[in-house]
């Protein structure tokens, strides 16, 4: 009798003891909001800024509601309005080049490498041809480019780089931390991501000018001295009475839930590598299936994980996600000709217009991913590779 799967895999772990004790804390104060304090209270939002920005390395830092008004917030504070084109990956999900349309700007989509980082190649390319000023650079699904090389491309056309980091909190590239190559970087807390707060996101950055713009527009009003982890009063003079208040405010309750997870991080990715590494390991060798292979610079977070089945018809490729699906692995194919859950193409994107991206879209057609959470062992991700390795074998005959 065929194995099969029983987890979730969008079941998380429970949040530990000390998230919770600290939930019911504020929630027996009522002090919600993050300006809402008692006298001599830093508050819980203010305290995750701190903890954050050291954690990273990192002179200040923002909390907000979600990563993916980090993004669009970011944006905003470097400026970027109407019209004006910003680069971005090609493979991402939908909420990076939905951030840049979200301030009117045009998304300029880069190519996709069988690595599934940004193709540098065709980021110069686009530069020259475009005239953006700012990329925001998606390391999608924790997968983490050159920062060395992409930075000195970036450096030498005068391109600002906004990291986002939703799948590389906890990664680095040569030593240095996710999110420390740009100008800007944006994480997100949401269920799924490697610190959960339901929703949520941080916003980082050594710029004071372009930190005093995000704590503006996050909603702080005239409260911006009650940050710990802002830039100082004076980087508030110039953009305090001409920054637009756009609230996304992080509150206290889920920055309470917040900060003990963080001391818990590094164990945290340490735990997901494990079960990248068995998945990885069942899969070695398959024929028609190929591994993305990690280079040694890149110290990822493997919370997920993704193989490429190269030159196959859509029609086997789906029959690999149906098989799968039977035995109770759920796989998300990006190559999909509709969006499907959280799922897309470039091609989806109407407000991105029409971009031809022949490679972008030869990766995509052979490209499956799934979630590795933590509620699972090594032992089902081992399972969970000799199902994905029958069904393979089986639909390539």
């Amino acid at each position: 009798m065929a194995e099969t799967f029983t987890g979730s895999f969008t079941q998380q772990e429970p949040l530990p003891d000390e998230a919770i004790e600290a939930a019911l804390a504020v929630l027996r104060h009522g002090r919600l909001h993050r300006y809402n304090l008692a006298p001599g209270e830093a508050g819980e939002v203010a305290l995750l800024e701190e903890e954050f920005a050291a954690l990273m390395g990192a002179k200040y830092c923002l909390a907000v509601a979600s990563g993916g008004y980090a993004l669009g917030c970011a944006l905003r504070a470097l400026g970027v309005g109407p019209g004006e084109p910003v680069l971005t990956n090609a493979f991402t999900l939908a909420p990076v080049p939905g951030a840049i349309a979200g301030v009117g700007a045009r998304p300029v989509l880069v190519e996709t490498t069988e690595r599934l980082v940004i193709d540098l190649a065709d980021l110069e390319r686009k530069i020259a041809a475009s005239g953006a000023r700012v990329l925001l650079l998606s390391h999608m699904r924790g997968h983490i480019c050159d920062m060395d090389a992409l930075m000195e491309i970036c450096e030498g056309a005068g391109v600002q780089v906004v990291e986002d980091c939703a799948h590389t909190m906890g990664a680095r590239w040569a030593g240095v931390p996710s999110g420390r190559h740009g100008v800007m970087a944006c994480y997100s807390t949401q269920t799924y991501k490697h610190v959960n707060s339901g929703e949520g996101g941080l916003l980082i950055s050594d710029d004071a000018q372009a930190m005093a713009r995000a704590v503006i527009l996050s909603g702080s009003y005239m409260l911006y001295g009650r940050h710990r982890a802002a830039p100082p009063e004076e980087a508030f003079e110039r953009v305090r009475l001409e920054t637009p208040n756009i609230s996304g405010r992080m509150d206290n309750l889920r920055a309470a839930i917040l900060r003990p997870q963080l001391a818990r991080l590094e164990a945290r990715c340490a735990a997901w590598n494990a079960r990248y590494r068995a998945v990885e390991e069942g899969l070695r060798g398959i024929p028609g299936l190929e591994l993305i292979e990690r280079p040694p610079q890149e110290a990822f977070v493997g919370s997920s994980f993704q193989f490429l089945l190269p030159g196959w018809a859509p029609e086997a490729v789906r029959q690999v996600v149906e098989r799968c699906a039977a035995r109770g692995v759920e796989l998300k194919w990006f190559g999909a000709p509709q969006p499907e859950g959280f799922t897309s193409r470039h091609d989806s994107w109407r407000y991105a217009g029409t971009q031809h991206l022949p490679q972008t879209d030869a990766v995509l057609a052979g490209l499956l991913d799934m979630r590795l959470p933590l509620t699972f062992s090594q032992e089902d991700c081992a399972l969970i590779a000799r199902i994905i390795a029958e069904e393979v074998t089986a639909a390539r005959g």
